[in-house]
C-alpha cells in the first residue's frame, strides 16, 4: 500500500472527525484524517473552550442512550490523557409549570435509567443560592452530567490516534469530482491526493462548500456568539463544583460554570444569523452582548455588572431539525457524510464514531432518520 492510499481517509478533524477515526483505527483499518486548519481550530464548532454533557433530550430516547454511552467514553478519554477533559459540574434545568419538553425528558431519563432529580423552586434556591428564581417553578437535576473541555479533548483524542498509527495531515480538500459509483480519490489544493476504500467528509459548516448540490440547502451554518464574565473577586459561586451547567429551556439560554478560571459562560441557544465559516468577521456584536447581561443580571444579580472576561463568535451547522446526517453519498458509493451535529452534538462524539465504524465494517443498517433524504430545506428545530 502506497503512501497515499488507505482503508479509510476522514476529513474534518473536529469531534466527529476524531472518534471516527479512532473507532476505524482501533479496528485495525489504515485511516488518513485531514483538517485544513488543524484539530479543533479556532473556527471550527468544535474549536471553542466547553461543551455541556447531558442526558436529557425530551422524549428522544435514541439521544438519550448516545449521550450515556459516549459519556463513559468521554471519561475514559479524561483518564487515559491525565487531564480534566470531562467536570461533573451536573446539569440543572430551569422550567416553568407547562413545560411538556422537560416533563417528557423526565420521563425518558427514568426509562433510561439515568439518575435525576426534580426540584421545587426553593430547593433550586437552597443548593444554588446564586441563581435567582424568577420565573421559575421547578427543575430538572442530572448529577452526573457536566462540561466536556472540547478543544482540548479533541486534540488530545488526535495525539492518542496519532501514537497508535493515525495518520494525520493539514491539508485542504478540493470539491469532489467524479464520475457517479466511485469517488476513489480526492484531490487537494496543493496538488497532491489521496486514494482510499472509503472517504469519510465530516467536516462540520465547511460540508455544504464540498458538497452544494446535496448539502447547501440541507445544512444551515448559523452565527452563534458566547460570552465569558469575570465573577466578583474572591466569589467561588459561579465556579464549579458550586455551579452546575445549566439551561433555562423555555428562554433557551444555557451557560456553563467558570472552569480553568476563563469566565462564566452563558450564550443564547436560539439559531444565530447565516454565517460563512471561512470570511466571517468574528467579532460579537453589541446587541448579542446586550441580551446576554439582561439575562444575566436577572438570573445571576451577584453577576449584574460584571466584566466582560472573553467572547467567541462560532457556528452551529444544523439540519432542518436538529437531527445528525449520517449517511452514504447518493451518488458516490465510497463516500460517508457526517454532519449537522453542532448545537448539540459534540457531546455525542463516541456515540458517532462507532455508529459510522459499524456502517462501515459491519452490516448495521442505516439510521433512518440519519438518512440525506430526511432532511428538509427549511429550518423547523426540533432537536435540542
Amino acid at each position: 500500500m502506497s503512501a497515499n492510499t488507505f482503508d479509510f481517509a476522514v476529513i474534518g478533524a473536529g469531534c466527529f472527525g476524531a472518534w471516527i477515526a479512532r473507532e476505524l483505527l482501533q479496528a485495525g483499518h489504515r485511516v488518513l484524517l485531514l483538517d485544513a486548519f488543524g484539530p479543533a481550530h479556532s473556527r471550527a464548532s468544535s474549536g471553542g473552550e466547553s461543551r455541556i454533557t447531558r442526558m436529557g433530550y425530551g422524549a428522544d430516547d435514541l439521544y438519550t442512550r448516545w449521550a450515556q454511552r459516549s459519556l463513559d467514553a468521554w471519561k475514559d478519554l479524561s483518564r487515559r490523557s491525565q487531564r480534566p477533559l470531562f467536570h461533573a459540574t451536573g446539569m440543572l434545568w430551569l422550567t416553568g409549570t407547562d413545560d411538556a419538553y422537560l416533563r417528557q425528558t423526565k420521563v425518558t431519563l427514568e426509562r433510561a435509567g439515568v439518575v435525576h432529580e426534580t426540584l421545587a423552586r426553593g430547593d433550586v434556591e437552597r443548593r444554588f443560592p446564586q441563581i435567582s428564581t424568577e420565573g421559575i417553578d421547578w427543575a430538572l437535576w442530572e448529577p452526573d452530567s457536566g462540561a466536556l473541555m472540547a478543544r482540548q479533548a479533541v486534540q488530545a483524542l488526535v495525539a492518542e490516534g496519532i501514537a497508535a498509527g493515525l495518520v494525520y495531515r493539514t491539508a485542504s480538500v478540493a470539491p469532489p469530482h467524479a464520475a457517479r459509483g466511485k469517488l476513489g480519490r480526492i484531490a487537494l489544493h496543493d496538488g497532491a491526493s489521496v486514494s482510499a476504500g472509503h472517504f469519510v467528509f465530516a467536516c462540520g459548516a465547511w460540508l455544504p462548500k464540498l458538497f452544494a448540490a446535496e448539502l447547501a440547502a440541507r445544512i444551515f451554518p448559523t452565527r452563534q456568539e458566547i460570552f465569558f464574565f469575570a465573577p466578583p473577586p474572591g466569589d467561588a459561586s459561579f465556579a464549579a463544583p458550586a455551579m452546575p451547567c445549566w439551561f433555562h429551556h423555555p428562554a433557551l439560554v444555557y451557560g456553563i460554570p467558570d472552569l480553568e478560571n476563563r469566565g462564566f459562560k452563558i450564550s443564547v441557544d436560539k439559531h444565530g444569523p447565516v454565517i460563512d465559516p471561512d470570511g466571517e468577521c468574528r467579532v460579537p456584536n453589541a446587541e448579542a452582548l446586550a441580551i446576554a447581561r439582561e439575562y444575566l443580571a436577572l438570573r445571576f444579580p451577584k453577576m449584574k455588572n460584571a466584566p466582560l472576561a472573553e467572547s467567541r463568535v462560532c457556528q452551529y451547522e444544523n439540519t432542518s431539525n436538529g437531527d445528525f446526517i449520517i449517511d452514504r453519498h447518493p451518488e458516490f458509493d465510497d463516500v460517508l457524510i457526517a454532519g449537522g451535529g453542532s448545537g448539540h452534538g459534540f457531546k455525542h462524539g463516541p456515540a458517532v464514531g462507532a455508529h459510522v465504524r459499524d456502517l462501515l465494517t459491519t452490516s448495521l443498517p442505516p439510521e433512518p432518520r440519519f438518512a440525506l433524504a430526511a432532511k428538509a430545506m427549511t429550518q423547523a428545530r426540533g432537536v435540542y
